[in-house]
């Protein structure tokens, strides 16, 4: 009974060989498990199950016992019973954690790659936020949250149909009261997209098969049951400890505490506890301990390296001077010289590796750490101690969940070394039993949906789903919520006496409930006979607010950074970054000092956005998970405002510029246009492209490829990948013309885009597939008077686009801004201004440049000739201020000053302009013949005067000339 490769209870596995020869084609997947020769008893008692069968699965194994190898069963199976080529054949990871996607991505992407199989990482981790991003993939690893929100609009997307297979691991999360409501909502609507393509296309008999595994499910008789499909429940196997290769002891030590005494003292407290605890448990082998914070981590640390030595040998000591020599954290030096170190997100890169290396070698005998390590690097020990089982979430303590207890658990027990391990949960007295009940796996599962069930109710209404209270039971008849509130109706808060119809009456009574919640704030429509249907409504933390700065602000607010902490050590170098005289700074300083984690998460994207360097480690890893949620925000908020009416065309072009700016990580403005190309990237090369001149993509595909070479000191052919990356962008051209066709209220305005360089972009193409444009044009009542999407890929089978479009005369000007903003690039964007001519009297001041008479056939409207498509800062300032204030009407401006908020402020002419001075004619011919005219006159008088100057005398000549 020792090792995973070992041929344990040989007599009942069945050999990698033995189980070729029961497939005809299986001799092709031999390398997806080349890595051990047998298979363990978990996996060989699943074997017919999962490999021979098409029947819903249900799997509960510790931890370490190879349940990863069911799922590639699994997706084997899909691959035998699927003809060549699976073009069309998907199958959906989802695990609870982003680390889990991740350890299975790197794995499966080796393993079924050689097969042409294609896998996708889809968590929040990850860019992709569209079904266009997936529709090559084969497997496709996600979360639940992430999948619920991909899964909103299934019916819209006949990718999500193609899905055959759908795989969920560490399933026990469903009883999560934060998070099992998503994970059971998502399972039961990949339950109703497999009825729906059974009643739209019987005849092919195409199923979609669930396999669960868990490694603490007290009734899986319930879970079978949840994924059951026509032919009834799923099938079930259970394991018990016995079959974990290395057998771990769990310990839950309570320690007591007082109703006065602090989350904060309390944790404080087990420090002084650890040197016992690490002595008792770890039999002189390596051990790591889970904090909840990092000052939590070392504080602990040093209090352990005081307390105890664990130096074992002179030989000891020198390997740990060596790796000391190499640490750049002085306080982690000195620790790491005792035998105990640190780790977390904070911690330099170099000496995370180092610490790594150490404690993996089996040299650093201690290792405190947060519980992020548990998610990522696999750093397996003798000995686990959870600190606490409580941690902080946005200034506040909650418990762990069992995910994440389950998770550090896990890392117990080193395969290679040990036959056994050890787990320890140190907590209060009064929460010992509760843990003791979670590690042994006796928590009956019980559904969490009945707490968040108008939220998915909601959900489900928009799906259509849900369209009455009948289909609403019927719903909610597909979920673990039904099977366990017929088992246990207590916990639901029904009687213990109630029959099966009874407890159905019940829960049809809990949704009408909070359907009429959701009609109370008119979220959805029911009549009198219950039928629903969704209404539409939006609502937004956004009063049409225009600028670029109040946006950022609100996304800043968003729930999806409450994790991000301001720590005391990071106010200094963020105030540098928002106000300093001698460094560059943010573009929008923000008042005051920094406070508060929404002004940290503000500064950090403009800092971001800004190229401003950003030294301190953990203010980088914050800036990229503040980016990956923040492309997401960012599209969302354009996409609301773009389907929302009554928005303003300012509020709807910021967004669209802002969403663009996230996903390139530049401002709109900015001249780090390079660092968006493959080749440049970081902020070095970068930086020797803007020193050396070249802002834009065409002044870069203007230089020579030596010249790039010398500037950024490379050798050939970079410079000519630069320059091929360059040409191969969209360059677009944008031309407006109205139609002689003239009213006094509308214009017939025919607008075209056109794809400048079309032959080159059919050969190769640096943008990506799904790459777009927008179209928006708004008038001078900052009114959207058209918006739609092009992309490239359309624009490719053409050239161009073109429609006609009428546009109202507006009450404060004949002007229209015409904007194409890329999706994803910054500098490829254009904005031009275009002069409207409508028949009869203006309806604004008598003194508008616009208000003359209007003479068609010798002054016809002509198509604006495009601007560069590079950025130009000046216009791109004037969009994302100067048109919200709507001081450009008649015959006023917008004053020069730069007050924050121009209504507020004390000047006059911030609220009402400043006059502008008549034009000179149009016609250039006559202002330069008006100009000679008034300089010959000048002259001539000067002639006579008594002052003879003869250079004078020659000009005249010359002009006579």
């Amino acid at each position: 009974t020792d090792t995973h490769c070992n041929a344990w209870n040989e007599i009942t596995q069945v050999t990698w060989f033995d189980f070729l020869n029961h497939a005809n084609t299986a001799a092709k997947f031999r390398s997806v498990f080349k890595e051990f020769p047998f298979f363990n008893y978990v996996q060989s008692k699943a074997l017919d199950d999962v490999l021979y069968t098409g029947k819903n699965f249900v799997a509960c194994a510790p931890t370490g016992s190879g349940k990863t190898v069911l799922f590639e069963l699994a997706i084997i199976r899909l691959l035998m019973e699927t003809p060549e080529p699976w073009r069309d054949v998907k199958a959906v990871y989802m695990a609870p954690i982003k680390a889990l996607c991740s350890q299975c991505f790197e794995s499966w992407k080796k393993k079924f790659g050689p097969l042409g199989l294609n896998c996708k990482e889809l968590t929040g981790d990850t860019e992709i936020d569209d079904f266009f991003e997936i529709q090559d993939s084969h497997i496709i690893l996600t979360t639940p949250e992430k999948w619920d929100s991909m899964t909103r609009k299934w019916k819209d997307n006949c990718l999500l149909q193609l899905v055959r297979l759908f795989l969920i691991d560490e399933v026990h999360v469903v009883k999560d009261a934060t998070r099992g409501a998503t994970l059971e909502v998502v399972v039961s609507r990949m339950k109703a997209v497999h009825a729906y393509r059974t009643a739209q296309n019987p005849e092919t008999g195409l199923s979609m098969r669930f396999v669960a595994v868990s490694a603490t499910i007290p009734n899986p008789s319930d879970i079978a049951d949840w994924l059951s499909n026509e032919s009834g429940p799923a099938t079930y196997l259970d394991f018990d400890e016995g079959h974990r290769p290395v057998k771990l002891r769990k310990v839950v030590l309570g320690f007591p505490c007082s109703p006065n005494q602090t989350e904060f003292k309390f944790d404080l407290s087990l420090n002084y506890k650890m040197a016992n605890i690490i002595q008792t448990y770890s039999d002189q082998k390596p051990a790591l301990v889970f904090c909840s914070t990092r000052k939590g981590v070392q504080q602990a640390a040093a209090v352990l390296a005081k307390d105890a030595r664990f130096i074992l040998s002179i030989e000891h000591k020198q390997r740990l001077m060596k790796y000391a020599s190499a640490i750049l954290d002085s306080k982690l030096r000195d620790l790491v010289m005792l035998g105990v170190g640190y780790h977390h997100a904070g911690v330099d890169l170099s000496d995370r590796k180092s610490i790594e290396e150490a404690f993996t070698m089996g040299d650093l005998p201690v290792l405190f750490t947060t519980r992020t390590l548990a998610m990522g690097v696999n750093l397996p020990a003798h000995l686990v101690v959870i600190k606490s089982t409580m941690q902080y979430v946005s200034g506040s303590c909650e418990e762990y969940s069992e995910a994440d207890l389950l998770q550090m658990i896990g890392r117990a027990g080193r395969p290679q070394f040990d036959t056994s391990a050890t787990a320890v949960i140190m907590t209060k007295i009064q929460t010992k039993d509760k843990y003791m009940n979670l590690m042994n796996g006796a928590e009956i599962i019980e559904s969490s949906l009945h707490s968040h069930l108008v939220e998915h109710l909601n959900a489900e209404i928009v799906l259509q789903t849900i369209s009455d209270v009948n289909m609403a039971l019927d719903w909610i008849r597909s979920t673990l919520l039904y099977i366990r509130a017929l088992k246990n109706p207590t916990h639901y808060g029904f009687s213990a006496n109630l029959d099966r119809y009874g407890i159905e009456a019940k829960l049809q009574e809990l949704c009408l409930k909070n359907l009429n919640s959701l009609s109370s704030i008119g979220l959805i429509d029911m009549d009198e006979d219950i039928n629903i249907k969704p209404t539409g409504r939006e609502e937004i933390g956004l009063n049409d607010q225009k600028c670029l700065y109040v946006q950022i602000e609100l996304i800043s607010k968003s729930r999806e950074f409450s994790d991000i902490q301001l720590r005391v050590n990071e106010k200094r170098p963020l105030n540098t970054l928002n106000r300093d005289k001698n460094r560059t700074t943010i573009r929008f300083p923000i008042e005051g000092k920094i406070k508060t984690s929404e002004m940290k998460v503000n500064c950090l994207i403009q800092a971001q956005l800004g190229t401003i360097p950003i030294q301190e480690f953990g203010l980088t890893q914050d800036t990229g998970r503040i980016f990956k949620n923040g492309m997401r925000i960012s599209k969302c908020l354009s996409e609301f405002l773009s389907h929302r009416s009554k928005t303003g065309f300012s509020a709807v072009l910021n967004s669209l510029i802002l969403a663009k700016c996230f996903r390139a990580k530049l401002w709109e403005n900015s001249s780090y246009v390079s660092k968006q190309l493959e080749k440049i990237g970081g902020y070095t090369l970068s930086t020797a492209m803007v020193n050396a001149g070249l802002t834009t993509f065409s002044k870069i595909e203007q230089t020579h490829a030596r010249e790039l070479e010398l500037i950024l000191n490379r050798h050939p052919p970079f410079g000519n990948q630069i320059r091929e990356s360059v040409i191969h962008l969209p360059t677009y051209e944008v031309t407006l013309e109205q139609l002689p066709r003239y009213s006094s209220a509308t214009a017939e305005i025919v607008v075209k885009v056109n794809l400048k360089n079309q032959a080159q972009l059919l050969s190769r193409r640096t943008a990506p597939d799904h790459h777009y444009v927008s179209l928006i044009i708004g008038n001078s009542d900052n009114t959207v008077v058209f918006l739609q999407k092009l992309t490239d890929s359309v624009l490719l089978k053409c050239g161009s686009w073109s429609k006609k479009i009428d546009v109202a005369q507006a009450s404060k000007g004949d002007e229209i801004s015409v904007n194409l903003i890329s999706s994803q690039y910054v500098g490829l964007d254009i904005q031009q201004k275009f002069n409207v001519y409508y028949s009869g009297a203006r309806r604004y001041g008598t003194d508008n440049p616009y208000n003359k008479t209007y003479d068609p056939t010798g002054q016809r409207p002509q198509p604006l000739k495009p601007q560069s498509t590079d950025q130009d800062a000046t216009q791109r300032e004037h969009a994302t201020s100067a048109t919200d204030q709507g001081t450009n009407s008649g015959n006023k401006r917008q004053c020069n000053h730069f007050c924050k908020n121009k209504d507020l402020c004390g000047h006059d002419c911030c609220k009402v302009g400043v006059n502008v001075a008549r034009k000179r004619s149009a016609n250039p011919e006559s202002s330069f013949f008006s100009y000679l005219k008034d300089l010959r006159t000048r002259l001539l008088f000067k002639c006579m005067c008594t002052t003879y100057i003869p250079k004078r005398l020659d000009m005249v000549i010359v002009l006579y000339v």
